[in-house]
């Protein structure tokens, strides 16, 4: 059974705030220059690691794969290989090749 307590907690407000400290902001390129990387390398890499993981979690780090059953799994197996990797990311690949659609769905309104 599963019970969700999301509704009992109310809504959470959303706080933006505008990062202006020079370290945090350097920090911030730095993790933004890794996570490009990593993307480019899961990019050049794509139907290869797709076939060979399907149904699977997969984590690029390093630009190198991990792969497991859970996030958690593919998380640790990638910060254990590079700690000093945070641009690292995780995506679940579909057991069964099929073409997707993502689209943003809006409703139209009646002219008037």
């Amino acid at each position: 059974m599963i019970i969700d307590r999301s509704a009992a907690l109310g809504p959470r407000p959303v706080v933006m705030e505008e990062a202006t400290d020079p370290e945090e902001l350097a920090r911030a390129q730095v993790r933004r220059a890794q996570f490009d990387r990593n993307w480019s390398w899961l990019q050049a890499h794509g139907p290869a690691v797709y076939e060979a993981n399907r149904g699977k979690v997969i984590c690029i780090s390093g630009e190198e794969l991990f792969s497991a059953d859970s996030p958690e799994e593919a998380l640790a197996l990638a910060r254990a290989a590079h700690p000093e990797d945070e641009g690292r990311f995780t995506l679940f690949v579909p057991r069964e090749k099929m073409v997707r659609i993502y689209a943003l769905q809006r409703r139209m309104v009646s002219g008037q």
